[in-house]
């Protein structure tokens, strides 16, 4: 996998005596979802503290008293990852908190709204002050502008005016709030504690960390309110449609997680199962993954293939994803230190090389001449899911089509550019059946398709104008139904 990311890892517990703890090793289990900045906010009911910082966690939090400074018995956090351009402001770091006359409230959200630009400028037009460049502070000026008797109803009404790709989470002093979008493009779970406090998470590998058990996960449209009360989840929305982000299975979440009740690291397994009979690699000696993302499949590959799967790729550990530098010249320096050959598995063999995605390409590449100068016969470059040709707009950093090394080459030219002896892509068909969503009346089994088909689930909104003037040849054919890949 090269260079992609989404936009963070979501927590949030209420009425828990150690909610600085809980929060902070909570966060600790999403680390993989966001690697730019971290933060907390906790409440005591009355009084709101704040630490955020640029970094890994344990860098924002790098002495006790960071985090014994955030008292209270609730609280909510963020790890995230950001482009080069949003790290610049340190106003965007999140959890964001906001003081009212009449409440506070912290905000921490994924996703990407497809209106954002659009809504921010009628509400900068009507008079609204904005602090930051987070699409979180849209929300807090939806809320505060809403007619409503209650907070909870002045909640309801702003997530209808939201478009696009989202999870929220929301603390103040009277409840935590939770909420996704129309399509539940990803996961947000709700636990409890053996205390009987509630959290939220955006996966439920968090769980076992914590020593916190599964409630439920959030669906598409609906929110949560959590209170002294218990729990409650509403419906804020009918038109929806479940479109669970696939990068969810193929890339971003940990493999102990389970989505919509399935495992991940079952279904990458199921994926690498499929991609053998999609696409044998007959005269092959070995099976090697990318780390660690790809292991699973490349496990399940070498299994329905009946040939060794050996380790022959070593990460350097420390090191963290490469989209946490974000411009291409340091991601290609970054494939360089992050791994390193066992060239004696590889020397005089046929390597099938398994990897998660291609995205800009730039890591295959680099890993198919590693291979070769480790001395590999041939190398058969097998991908788990289908080949990245669409932008994705609701939450993946990939909203232009010039990030898309495959936006504008079929497979056979693919192979040729990486230097590759063999290429092959997990189909449309064989990822939807691998990963396997119970939702059977649902289109694609409630898998989003975007950006392998150019169908979008949702309204793309603000970038519609761009999407269609920066169409390639080969993405127009694939729009017009053509097989590109024969």
């Amino acid at each position: 996998m090269d260079s992609v990311v989404e936009s963070g890892g979501l927590f949030g517990v209420w009425n828990h005596p150690n909610a600085n703890q809980m929060a902070y090793f909570g966060l600790h289990a999403l680390q993989h979802r966001g690697q730019t900045s971290a933060g907390i906010v906790t409440s005591d009911g009355e009084n709101f503290k704040s630490h955020r910082g640029y970094g890994l966690l344990n860098h924002v939090f790098s002495s006790v008293e960071k985090l014994d400074n955030l008292v209270g018995q609730s609280a909510i956090g963020q790890v995230r990852s950001a482009t080069q351009a949003d790290q610049a402001d340190d106003s965007n770091i999140q959890p964001l908190l906001f003081h009212f006359n009449n409440q506070s409230i912290s905000i921490s959200h994924n996703g990407n709204l497809t209106e954002a630009l659009s809504l921010r400028d009628k509400l900068e037009n009507d008079g609204a002050v904005f602090s930051s460049n987070s699409a979180a502070e849209l929300l807090i000026h939806l809320l505060r502008r809403a007619k409503a008797d209650s907070f909870q109803e002045a909640f309801e009404l702003s997530l209808k005016q939201l478009k696009g790709g989202f999870n929220f989470c929301l603390l103040t002093n009277e409840g935590l709030y939770g909420a996704v979008d129309r399509n539940g493009f990803r996961p947000l779970i709700v636990g409890q504690f053996a205390n009987g406090s509630y959290l939220l998470a955006s996966e439920t590998c968090v769980l076992s960390s914590i020593g916190a058990n599964y409630v439920t996960e959030l669906s598409a449209g609906e929110y949560v309110v959590i209170n002294d009360e218990g729990y409650q989840i509403f419906q804020y929305a009918e038109d929806i449609q479940i479109s669970v982000e696939p990068m969810e299975f193929i890339y971003f979440s940990r493999p102990d997680s389970d989505i919509a009740g399935v495992n991940v690291h079952a279904a990458r397994k199921r994926m690498g199962d499929r991609l053998a009979k999609e696409h044998p690699a007959p005269t092959a000696d070995i099976v090697i993954g990318v780390p660690n993302s790809s292991l699973s499949a490349a496990s399940g590959y070498a299994e329905a293939h009946g040939l060794p799967y050996e380790i022959g790729l070593i990460k350097h550990q420390y090191i963290g994803r490469t989209f946490i530098q974000p411009t291409q010249a340091l991601r290609e320096q970054g494939v360089k230190y992050k791994l390193s050959a066992v060239e004696s598995l590889i020397k005089d063999r046929e390597i099938v090389l398994v990897d998660d995605s291609i995205v800009r390409g730039t890591t295959v590449k680099h890993l198919i001449k590693m291979l070769q100068d480790s001395g590999a016969k041939a190398i058969h470059l097998r991908i788990a899911s289908p080949p990245i040709r669409f932008p994705n707009y609701y939450g993946v950093n990939t909203t232009h089509t010039s990030e898309l090394f495959a936006a504008n080459y079929t497979t056979a030219e693919l192979n040729e550019l990486f230097g590759s002896d063999s290429l092959g892509f997990l189909s449309v068909d064989g990822l939807v059946e691998s990963i396997a969503l119970p939702f059977v009346d649902t289109p694609n089994r409630g898998i989003s398709l975007d950006a392998y088909t150019g169908i979008y689930p949702a309204d793309i909104g603000d970038y519609r104008e761009e999407f269609e003037s920066s169409l390639t040849a080969l993405q127009k054919n694939i729009l017009k139904g053509e097989c590109c890949d024969v």
